[in-house]
């Protein structure tokens, strides 16, 4: 059965703070043409900046997916491209009024809801999937131990691990037998700080709009009151006492290994930026937005190369230009 590329039906928007700025954001997701791929356009900045949703246009990947061109960029996009991939949707041009997307609960629920409810539009040309049969590909970090690679395989899955030297979050698994599992066994899991971060974070001019309602917050090392105290009024939440150790957020844990789930919702928002769908079976140990972006710009450049090398006409192989 051919598969038809997507696009939304209509435009939706959605208004949110954004996680590192604190900046009550706009962002609006528009229906786009055949070959489109995903872009995003700063609308706050005088002229027309549009930058394509692709790897290579990774400029930092701290704490965040940052995009990025000579002249703009734009953060924390990996939630809302999740969600577009998740969904099916192969063409979206998004309008947002300020350098990074709103972080809503830290999950890429709402924008899968928003896209469910605006509907999906199919469109004339062919989505072809993009797969390597002969070959796996393989990132690894040397020094981190952090690693992802891409197993030749007829559908998509993700299995994915996490470690942690933390009392509360040592080790977790989630995986993804299908993509059709994210919406209801992902899409909700939210983003994660540890409490003993916050501060660094802080002072890097990070997290200014973090908050136990778009975050679950780990404190899992005793310190002293008085520096818990003022992070706790910096984050304007309700004071502990520093020797109970804990989960600190308004709404409790959507499911036991939901940290690992948000990771694994995390390497789907940035294998988006290959620029097209995935068909392999993937395998992530420790992931991170920067291992996630060299395993992204890799199966990229084995791309090109076997579109340079004419392996376009060999059977198995998938191929779709961006």
């Amino acid at each position: 059965m051919i598969t038809k590329q997507r696009t939304l039906k209509s435009s939706f928007t959605l208004r949110g703070k954004g996680l590192h700025t604190g900046l009550n954001i706009q962002i609006k997701f528009n229906p786009a043409p055949e070959n489109h791929g995903y872009k995003i356009k700063r609308t706050d900045i005088m002229g027309t900046h549009i930058i394509d949703a692709l790897a290579e246009n990774v400029v930092s990947t701290m704490r965040g997916t940052v995009l990025g061109s000579s002249t703009v960029q734009v953060s924390t996009v990996e939630h809302a491209l999740a969600a577009l991939y998740a969904c099916g949707i192969d063409n979206c041009l998004i309008d947002v009024d300020a350098p990074e997307f709103p972080i809503m609960d830290g999950s890429s629920i709402a924008f899968v809801q928003k896209i469910l409810e605006t509907g999906v539009k199919p469109q004339n040309a062919r989505r072809i999937y993009l797969g390597f049969p002969r070959k796996k590909i393989r990132v690894k970090d040397e020094v981190s131990g952090a690693s992802l690679t891409l197993i030749p395989s007829e559908s998509f899955s993700i299995k994915s691990k996490i470690s942690f030297d933390s009392v509360l979050l040592k080790q977790q698994e989630a995986y993804l037998p299908d993509i059709s599992f994210f919406i209801k066994d992902f899409a909700r899991a939210r983003t994660f700080v540890f409490v003993r971060e916050i501060e660094s974070l802080l002072d890097r001019n990070l997290i200014k709009g973090g908050d136990m309602d778009n975050a679950i917050i780990i404190y899992d090392q005793i310190m002293e009151q008085e520096k818990l105290d003022r992070l706790s009024d910096i984050l304007r939440v309700k004071r502990r006492d520093a020797n109970h150790l804990g989960y600190l957020m308004n709404k409790p844990l959507n499911a036991p290994n939901e940290p690992a789930r948000h990771k694994l919702l995390d390497i789907i928002g940035d294998i988006a930026l290959v620029g097209c769908f995935i068909k392999g079976r993937i395998e992530a140990n420790c992931p991170g937005h920067t291992i996630n972006n060299l395993f992204a710009r890799e199966i990229r450049k084995h791309m090109k190369t076997e579109e340079k090398s004419n392996m376009l006409n060999v059977p198995g192989f998938y191929w779709n230009q961006p």
